[in-house]
């Protein structure tokens, strides 16, 4: 008995789940440009599109943005920082607690980040850190971290060691030879896990509510929070911030998208 193959039956029943899933991006857009916002008598076009959300969310919430972006850059650069040096460590050295210390690092990202937020805010007010950007950059980076270290880890644990060996041979010191040799090589891990840092910190909420008590230093989605109820007989200007917040996001992930997809699989095939 043979089978039947139909490849336009997979193709449509594919696209159809990609419109499911897109469908409540596209309404958002389609609300942001409706005028007036009204949102009960939205039609399935925009065909008489109106740019005024636009404008009073770069007006109300361009601040936000900005605050968020700098945050966000921040904790891929802090977390880099910490979680390269720190993969190489526990991939390459004969360290007598590296299965310890993976462990704890696995436990840490199963710990709800409410109690780390809270733990924080008690820490944060001693120290003067509440609103601040250092400490939102140092809040988010404690999910960026650990995730960094075990992707940046595996694909670390595949370097053939001869590559350090030569380099140390020719004269470079093993800073050098870190910086100059695995640095390098490493490049689609480090692209990995400082996109998906990024991507943490740029949708935190929970941190963003529990650390800032003012408007001086405040991250879109809290600013997208409070601007529901300033804001909610005008919709179309709720969705063109949500639209904002949305396109560093969406240009990172397709300009990033090989280096995703070669350093998530980095390390899986020795």
């Amino acid at each position: 008995m043979t089978t039947v193959r139909r490849p336009w039956l997979n193709t449509a029943l594919g696209l159809l789940i990609v419109a499911v899933l897109l469908f409540p991006v596209y309404w958002m857009l389609n609300a942001s440009l409706q005028p007036g916002g009204a949102t009960l008598d939205t039609g399935w076009l925009p065909l008489n599109p109106d740019f005024a959300g636009y404008r009073t969310a770069i007006s109300e919430q361009g601040a936000n943005l900005v605050t968020s972006l700098v945050v966000a850059l921040g904790s891929v650069v802090l977390s880099l920082v910490v979680a390269v040096p720190a993969a190489y460590a526990l991939a390459k050295f004969d360290l007598r607690w590296a299965d310890v210390v993976l462990f704890a690092i696995l436990i840490s990202q199963m710990i709800p980040g409410i109690v780390i937020a809270n733990a924080l805010y008690s820490a944060y007010a001693d120290l003067g850190l509440l609103n601040s950007i250092p400490g939102l950059i140092l809040a988010d980076s404690t999910s960026g971290i650990p995730f960094a270290i075990l992707i940046c880890r595996a694909l670390m644990q595949s370097l053939p060691d001869s590559i350090v060996e030569a380099a140390l041979v020719d004269g470079a010191g093993p800073v050098r030879a870190f910086f100059s040799i695995v640095v390098p090589v490493s490049r689609n891990a480090l692209i990995t896990a400082g996109l998906f840092t990024f991507l943490f910190t740029w949708s935190d909420f929970l941190f963003a509510l529990t650390l800032t008590t003012t408007e001086d230093v405040r991250p879109v989605t809290l600013g997208i929070y409070n601007y529901i109820g300033a804001y909610v007989n005008d919709w179309s200007s709720v969705m063109a911030t949500a639209v904002l917040a949305s396109l560093p996001a969406v240009v990172l992930l397709v300009a990033a998208q090989k280096y995703v997809a070669a350093g998530a699989t980095g390390g899986a095939v020795k």
